[in-house]
C-alpha cells in the first residue's frame, strides 16, 4: 500500500492468528478449540480470521449473533459452528437448515427451535446453557431439570440433538477468585442431570480465554478462545501476550494530515484541554472516535510519530486528534502508529486500554468500518471447515 495515499488502515497479521491458535491449542491438548469470531472477529475481520483459525486447527467457530454465523456459512465454512445470542422470533429455521449449533437457555427457546426443526424436517443441533453464576443468559439451576427433560423428549422425537452443555465464567481473569470453584461445582451438577436424563452431548465447555490459560481442570471437551486468538491478553493482571506465546495481530496506523509550527500558549482541540507550553510542532492524526479511538483517551492516548512515543494532545474529536511533536521534524504523510505488537517501540492495545481506562477487548472491537482492514499472510482459499 502507498502510505502517502493512506488515511488510515488496520493491518491484520493472519500468521499471528494462526500462531496464536496453535499456542492456545497446545495449552489445552485434550480439548478441541473453538475460535470465537463474533463482532467481526473482535474487529479483525471474521471471515479471514476464521479461515486462519481453521488452518491452525480450530475444530469449531463461535459467534454471538445468528447473522454472524450465516455470514461464515455464506463464505464457505462447513465445519462445526455455534451461535448463542438469541431473541424470540429469531431465525431458528435458517440456523437449523445451515447445520449451526444453537444455544438454548430456557423453555421458550427450546420450543422455538423445536418448532423450526419440525417445520423444515431436519434435526436441530442444540447446546443447553446453564447459568453457573455469571447471571447473564443460561438456565437457572432450579429450572435446569425441567429444561433437560423437555430437551430429552424433543430429542427422542427426533426434532433436536443435544450436542453440548455449556456455561461461562464470571471471573476467570482473576485467578483464585472464589466464584471459579463455585461455578465449576454448579456445572458438574448440571452435567450430572444431563447424564441421568440419558443425553450424551458431544461437548461440554466452560472455559473462555482466561480459563484456557489458567484453569486446565476446566478445559473439559472444548475451550472457547476469543481475545487470545487475536494476541491480546485477557487482563494485564494475568500477564502480557508474550507471556503466553501470543502475538498481537492488529496494527493500527494513519498518515499525518497536517504538520504545523505554533507558538507557546496555543490551545489545542475542543475545550482547549491542552495548551502548548512553548513553541512547538503539532501533527494531526486523521482518526477519531467515529473510527473507534476512545474519547476517554484525550490527553493520554499513546502514538508513535517520528520515531518517538507521543501522547494525544487535547480532546480526541470525531475524526481526528493532535499530537505535540515538541519541535521534532515530521512531514504530512508520515505514518503514525497507534498500536501494534510493540516490535518497533510502538504502543500496544494494552497501552491504549490503560490510557482509556478500559480493557483491550474494547480497543480492538471498536475500530470502525471507516478504517480498512489489510491482511498480511493471507493464503489461497483451500476450502473451509474441518
Amino acid at each position: 500500500m502507498n502510505h502517502a495515499a493512506m488515511r488510515a488502515r488496520a493491518a491484520v497479521d493472519l500468521d499471528a492468528v494462526r500462531s496464536n491458535v496453535r499456542a492456545l491449542r497446545a495449552r489445552a491438548p485434550r480439548a478441541e478449540l473453538m475460535a470465537v469470531v463474533k463482532s467481526d472477529g473482535y474487529g479483525h475481520g471474521a471471515v479471514p480470521c476464521a479461515r486462519a483459525a481453521r488452518e491452525a486447527g480450530a475444530a469449531w467457530l463461535g459467534t454471538a449473533l445468528p447473522e454472524e454465523a450465516f455470514a461464515l456459512r455464506a463464505a464457505g465454512d462447513t465445519g462445526r459452528l455455534m451461535c448463542w445470542l438469541w431473541t424470540p422470533g429469531g431465525p431458528w429455521r435458517q440456523a437449523v437448515e445451515q447445520d449451526i449449533d444453537v444455544s438454548v437457555s430456557g423453555m421458550w427457546a427450546l420450543h422455538e427451535v423445536t418448532a423450526a426443526a419440525r417445520a423444515c424436517g431436519r434435526t436441530a443441533r442444540v447446546q443447553l446453557k446453564v447459568d453457573t453464576g455469571l447471571g447473564r443468559s443460561g438456565c437457572q439451576p432450579a429450572d435446569w431439570p425441567g429444561l433437560v427433560a423437555a430437551a430429552r423428549a424433543a430429542e427422542a422425537e427426533g426434532a433436536i440433538r443435544v450436542t453440548g452443555v455449556w456455561s461461562h465464567f464470571a471471573c476467570a481473569d482473576e485467578p483464585g477468585h472464589p466464584s471459579i470453584d463455585t461455578q465449576l461445582a454448579v456445572f458438574a451438577d448440571a452435567d450430572a442431570v444431563v447424564r441421568r436424563a440419558g443425553l450424551d452431548p458431544e461437548v461440554r465447555h466452560h472455559a473462555n480465554t482466561p480459563a484456557l490459560l489458567s484453569l486446565p481442570h476446566a478445559h473439559f471437551d472444548l475451550v472457547r478462545a476469543g481475545i487470545g486468538i487475536y494476541g491480546v491478553s485477557p487482563s494485564p493482571e494475568m500477564g502480557a501476550p508474550e507471556d503466553f506465546g501470543l502475538r498481537p495481530a492488529m496494527t493500527l496506523e494513519a498518515s499525518l494530515a497536517s504538520v504545523k509550527h505554533v507558538p507557546a500558549g496555543h490551545g489545542v482541540s475542543y475545550g482547549h484541554r491542552y495548551t502548548t507550553s512553548g513553541e512547538t510542532t503539532l501533527a494531526l492524526v486523521p482518526l477519531g472516535y467515529a473510527d473507534g479511538i476512545p474519547r476517554h483517551a484525550s490527553n493520554s492516548g499513546p502514538v508513535l510519530v517520528a520515531g518517538k512515543w507521543r501522547t494525544a494532545a487535547g480532546t480526541v474529536a470525531m475524526d481526528q486528534f493532535v499530537v505535540d511533536l515538541g519541535g521534532d521534524p515530521a512531514q504530512v504523510g508520515d505514518v503514525a502508529v497507534l498500536f501494534g505488537p510493540g516490535d518497533r517501540g510502538e504502543p500496544t492495545v494494552e497501552d491504549w486500554a490503560r490510557a482509556a481506562g478500559t480493557i483491550g477487548y474494547e480497543i480492538v472491537t471498536r475500530i470502525g468500518t471507516r478504517v480498512p482492514r489489510v491482511y498480511v499472510g493471507e493464503r489461497a482459499d483451500t476450502g473451509s471447515g474441518t
